[in-house]
């Protein structure tokens, strides 16, 4: 592996933002991964040397992935447990090698994949730091010159020279997630590692990712969680059933991915273009249909701009195509970029409907202040049963209203949401 000499320490590295226009930092090409299971180990061993040997089965995991990562792009990985994800972290990290196609890397890879991967349990997490760091590439001098920094920065105090056998998990993926950050990467990969650590080393983590961001490096990340694939990343791509899916913009990927998990046997998925220029996705079985979505303020007039703490109307006009058994409807207020900002449905607040007939006509009316900080918001509206929309999804409607929010009256503030507080100042003994 290249020795990564012109790397400088993850705390003072210099500014290095990669040029428009410049050529792939990560080339995936064709990739597929297969595990085949031969009548007897010597036919396994005879395939390697070329002996055409038929594999009594064989498990595809991925089936020609292709895709190109520009320097300084930040993409999130998704897909449901099983659609090859990990295993083509795995690849393009060297771990493991695929059955068919190439992987290009320009430059050095920092990866955190399976928690604790690499490190030996009987040695102390300083001693981890130097043989991980080793097999990264890195000579014992740099990483000398750095590993006060690996300690301070994973905090785990006086455990660093303790066994990593007394580690917890959150211990060992701090240890981790410093020693592969220790130095600025050309690329950084990282699997599900941070949501195992505590919500404090998380944002310590995250923070640190962003530094990387804006100095150039690349970032490729798997994660189930919407925010932190929206807050973070510049594109998305789902894999299912070891193919790419969906490829694009993170918003759009994710909320086609929430109506792929939905109530997979009545699935129906349609993406349009609306005017604004996103992509409003709808989901779901049809046996209830929403028909009209209005947001309006406590008059009945549309509301198209809110005043910060104004009272808001939302009604959902729906219509039974058959028989259900039980309806819940609910909405999600998201921001411009597409994170969840508040959300509930009829059953948290016990207004469930049961046995609703075919063609019955039913209306909703939520009533909310709009206690939202400046910007733009988008409401989801959902139709489906039980308490979520993966157990039975009659209809999933993104983006059903677009909306803006001013602050007209309150004192000025900052963030996405509106308290009414109060100051009470005291001076003197």
């Amino acid at each position: 592996m290249r020795q990564p000499e012109s790397s400088a320490p993850a705390d003072t590295a210099a500014r290095n933002p990669h040029p428009s226009g410049s050529p792939p930092l990560l080339q995936v090409a064709h990739i597929s991964k297969s595990y085949r299971t031969y009548r007897s180990e010597l036919l396994r061993v005879a395939s390697w040397f070329g002996y055409p040997a038929r594999p009594r089965e064989e498990q595809h995991v991925l089936d020609d992935v292709s895709f190109s990562v520009q320097p300084g792009e930040t993409v999130g990985i998704v897909g449901q447990n099983g659609a090859g994800k990990s295993t083509l972290l795995k690849i393009i990290c060297g771990t493991l090698k695929a059955t068919g196609g190439e992987i290009r890397i320009a430059g050095r890879i920092s990866a955190i994949l399976e928690l604790g991967m690499g490190f030996h349990p009987d040695l102390t997490g300083r001693q981890n730091v130097y043989h991980s760091a080793g097999l990264m590439g890195f000579s014992r001098e740099q990483i000398d010159r750095v590993i006060d920094t690996v300690a301070a920065f994973a905090e785990i105090g006086d455990y660093f020279d303790q066994p990593v056998r007394t580690y917890s998990s959150g211990m060992q993926m701090r240890v981790a997630f410093a020693v592969a950050t220790m130095y600025r990467p050309e690329v950084l990969v990282i699997d599900e590692a941070l949501s195992v650590g505590d919500a404090y080393f998380q944002h310590k983590s995250f923070s640190r990712i962003r530094d990387f961001q804006k100095e150039g490096t690349t970032l490729l990340i798997v994660s189930h969680d919407r925010a932190a694939i929206q807050g973070i990343c510049s594109r998305a791509l789902l894999l299912d059933a070891g193919r790419v899916l969906r490829d694009g913009p993170p918003e759009e990927v994710m909320d086609y991915y929430n109506a792929l998990i939905a109530d997979k046997d009545n699935r129906r998925i349609d993406q349009k273009i609306l005017a604004d220029g996103k992509t409003q996705t709808v989901s779901g079985s049809g046996e209830v249909v929403i028909d009209q979505v209005v947001l309006s303020d406590s008059d009945g007039n549309p509301l198209d701009t809110a005043r910060v703490g104004q009272e808001a109307l939302l009604t959902i006009r729906l219509r039974a195509v058959s028989d259900v058994s039980e309806l819940v409807v609910g909405f999600m207020i998201r921001d411009r970029l597409g994170l969840d900002v508040y959300g509930t449905n009829s059953f948290y607040l016990d207004r469930v409907v049961h046995d609703v007939r075919q063609q019955s006509i039913l209306t909703y009316r939520y009533r909310f202040p709009v206690n939202l900080g400046i910007g733009s918001y988008a409401i989801t509206v959902a139709a489906h049963c039980d308490y979520s929309h993966v157990a039975g999804n009659y209809q999933w409607l993104d983006r059903a209203v677009v909306f803006k929010v001013v602050n007209v009256s309150k004192a000025e503030f900052a963030g996405l949401a509106w308290l009414p507080v109060a100051v009470d100042v005291h001076v003197g003994d």
